[in-house]
């Protein structure tokens, strides 16, 4: 399915590294140490109740943290072209994992789904956090493979369609309509930075609408969800009752907030105040302008992002740094606009900030494979590559 990469993109060691993003660096500890003491103030009461331990959650996360970390500094240290390679066997193991959390006795359910492996006495995972990352890198490895797939009708969209397919299928059996939202963006978004005929584009993008609407419509949580988004007032002690206590909460800090620590809706108000509704607490703590804040520190993550896109020295450098990027944004917007009711609720963690070890330390390890490609310079590639015909992806925000 892909072809051979170059020589010279096979010998890491024939490049130098330059410099770390060490502005990228800066916003992902800013956002996890933002996350440990969001996580902290949010679950305390929670973890009191539910364990006798005030500091439960935020323990395991801090754990997850340093876990991410070391995935992190070992990704940075990779040359990025080495996972070009893996990529097919780490999308296979993605899959049987995704497939493991499905048979009784392996998988966990939790809250009426089915999404978490268990692995003995550690604790259990959710695979389809670490799926993001694999997907990203096979697909950003098959369409670097041949830039001429995102034209093509028979050799590029029906294998998009079939492998997209294989991961959307598991996901949503257990079910989880949030992540496969998040995967769909991504990847639909990449394979439009890769330069998609935009005929064959618009009809793949008018099928998965109509997809969507028939998922929505077909299961009656979700259509639950999008009565609450449309008006939350009809039913306040039910269908509207988290969205309501959500704004309730972003209201009540006002410009400067209540205080770090003094958020009420915490006390069994916001339902996952320290998972899918945290910026709420956030918001309600630190205000209208630490809310702000923190949004900057993401569109600051996108904008290095970015930039470091436009600067790569190969195609499959440029569309993994896009893909890795397009996850955590769209991530990071659904979550957002979940929480301020611009967008229904879809029950996504807010990246590097919400409670929740898979996710923390999945992202801190495509952050790691970000920063090893921004070390990587321009100057050190002998030979220029499929770049100038990358299509959309030769040019991305943040310049060179």
């Amino acid at each position: 399915m892909m072809q051979s990469a170059p020589s010279s993109l096979l010998r890491p060691e024939s490049s130098r590294a330059g410099r770390t993003d060490y502005w990228l660096l800066a916003l992902v500890g800013a956002l996890v140490v933002v996350g440990l003491q969001a996580v902290y103030s949010a679950s305390f009461a929670i973890g009191l109740a539910e364990f006798g331990d005030g500091t439960y959650f935020v323990a395991r996360q801090a754990m997850w943290a340093v876990v991410g970390l070391v995935a992190m500094l070992v990704c940075m240290r990779i040359d990025y072209r080495r996972w070009r390679r893996i990529s097919p066997l780490l999308f296979l193991l993605a899959l049987v994992a995704l497939g493991l959390v499905l048979l009784p006795g392996a998988g966990v359910s939790q809250y009426g789904a089915q999404r978490w492996l268990r692995l003995g006495p550690l604790p259990a995972l959710q695979p389809s956090e670490f799926v993001k990352l694999a997907f990203v890198l096979y697909l950003a490895a098959w369409l670097a493979s041949r830039p001429e797939r995102a034209k093509s009708l028979s050799n590029g969209f029906i294998p998009f369609g079939i492998i997209t397919g294989l991961v959307l299928g598991p996901i949503m059996l257990q079910p989880d309509l949030g992540t496969a939202l998040i995967i769909s963006l991504t990847a639909v978004t990449l394979l439009f930075l890769a330069g998609a005929d935009l005929r064959y584009f618009t009809l793949m993008l008018g099928g998965g609408l109509a997809l969507g609407v028939l998922l929505i419509g077909i299961e009656g949580y979700r259509l639950s969800r999008w009565y609450a988004f449309v008006d939350p007032w009809a039913d306040p002690a039910g269908k509207g009752f988290q969205i309501i206590q959500l704004l309730i909460a972003l209201g009540s800090g006002g410009l400067t907030g209540l205080g770090i620590g003094a958020s009420r809706q915490k006390f069994f108000w916001v339902p996952g105040s320290h998972t899918d509704g945290i910026f709420a607490i956030i918001g309600e703590e630190l205000g209208f302008i630490g809310a702000v804040l923190v949004i900057a520190l993401y569109v600051g993550l996108a904008y290095r992002g970015f930039r470091i896109a436009s600067q790569a020295q190969d195609h499959f450098g440029r569309l993994l740094a896009l893909g890795i990027v397009c996850w955590i944004a769209f991530q990071a917007l659904v979550n957002l606009g979940g929480i301020t009711r611009s967008v229904p609720l879809a029950g996504v963690p807010l990246p590097l900030i919400s409670y929740g070890g898979s996710s923390l330390a999945a992202i801190m390890a495509a952050l790691g494979i970000l920063l090893n490609i921004s070390r990587q310079t321009r100057e050190d590639l002998a030979a220029p590559g499929p770049l100038s015909s990358a299509g959309r992806a030769e040019v991305g925000p943040g310049g060179g």
